[in-house]
């Protein structure tokens, strides 16, 4: 038997071993957090537990601990898109009498962006500590069902306002706590939230100009050349018109790093700009990423199926005011509102 049919084999035994795992784990935990648990079973004996552990550590390290690594990783990738930008697509395209507006303006952006990135990492985003608790306690009026009176951190020992939650990264209660971004080191709350989102939307506007720039100038390469009128001929000895596929190779092998930035934007772009869209919607309908995933729970049949039948929870949103209040409150947030909710 040939080391292709053990490895299948081995890969079978590994499935079936992990669908047994998932049937016999008990019930009461979601579909999610089943799967996470049976994999981690399974894997545990086939991978060494040195490696376990040690991998254990890195991720340890990497999400649950205050970094600077994805900080760092950022700024790298960054840098490596833009002097790639400036070494070769700048001068090609200056050369092609691109617009020199055009070809400024992911410049612009770039300075943009740093600015709102400095200030999402450095803003304190609203921790609560035992001498401004008062304050955050009235800025929201619990709803009873996501957040509930008088419920104490055990870590910060504090009473947790509303839309508030702690953070174990950073280990500290955040006012209307969003998320904790790895990107800029730093939880997203209720005080840099505005940085955060033009932070989000300018990155996303770099990644998009970039790619738009750099496929106009691959393009006018084509077309310059009349490439697409010619052919080729393959190994076999016959000519063919020239196709996208071919094309596509062509260039990389003539531009391999532009066309190869070229990809890396456009999924960029793709990414953020869903991520965006996302985040659009969180900020129309007064939503922190933390309330959004959490309201999953009272949606979900599976979990409404888990609860009593006489305690069947229905949550609703309490905190949305409208559009225009629901932004105006990312961009001008207090401490404490004026007009409580009821």
């Amino acid at each position: 038997m040939d080391f292709l049919a053990l490895f299948v084999i081995y890969l079978l035994l590994v499935l079936a071993s992990i669908v047994l795992v998932c049937i016999y784990s008990g019930r009461k935990q979601s579909f999610p957090a089943r799967g996470l648990s049976c994999i981690t079973q399974v894997s545990s004996f086939v991978i060494p537990t040195r490696l376990q552990r040690a991998t254990q550590r890195v991720l340890h390290r990497l999400f649950h601990t205050r970094s600077c690594l994805f900080l760092v990783l950022h700024l790298a990738l960054q840098m490596a898109v833009y002097g790639e930008y400036t070494w070769e697509v700048f001068g090609y395209c200056k050369e092609m009498e691109f617009s020199i507006h055009y070809l400024l303006l992911p410049y612009l952006l770039l300075a943009v962006n740093m600015g709102f990135f400095i200030l999402c990492s450095v803003t304190n985003p609203g921790i609560i500590t035992q001498s401004n608790q008062e304050s955050f306690l009235k800025a929201y009026a619990y709803d009873g069902v996501m957040f509930q009176k008088s419920t104490m951190c055990p870590t910060c020992n504090v009473e947790k306002p509303a839309r508030s939650k702690h953070c174990s990264v950073c280990n500290n209660c955040v006012h209307r706590f969003d998320h904790h971004c790895v990107w800029v080191n730093n939880c997203i709350g209720a005080f840099n939230t505005r940085y955060f989102l033009t932070y989000l939307f300018t990155l996303t506007a770099m990644a998009a100009n970039l790619a738009i720039l750099t496929a106009a100038f691959l393009i006018q390469v084509v077309l310059l050349s009349n490439m697409m009128l010619g052919s080729y001929i393959d190994d076999q000895g016959q000519e063919h018109a020239v196709e996208i596929l071919f094309l596509i190779q062509h260039l990389f092998l003539t531009f391999p790093r532009i066309v190869f930035m070229l990809g890396f934007v456009i999924v960029l772009s793709l990414v953020l700009g869903a991520y965006c869209c996302f985040t659009l919607y969180l900020a129309l309908t007064n939503q922190t990423s933390n309330e959004w995933y959490k309201s999953r729970r009272y949606e979900c049949s599976c979990c409404q199926a888990l609860q009593p039948h006489d305690r069947h929870i229905v949550y609703r949103n309490v905190y949305s005011q409208g559009v225009w209040v629901n932004l105006k409150e990312i961009f001008k947030p207090t401490s404490s509102e004026k007009k409580k909710k009821t």
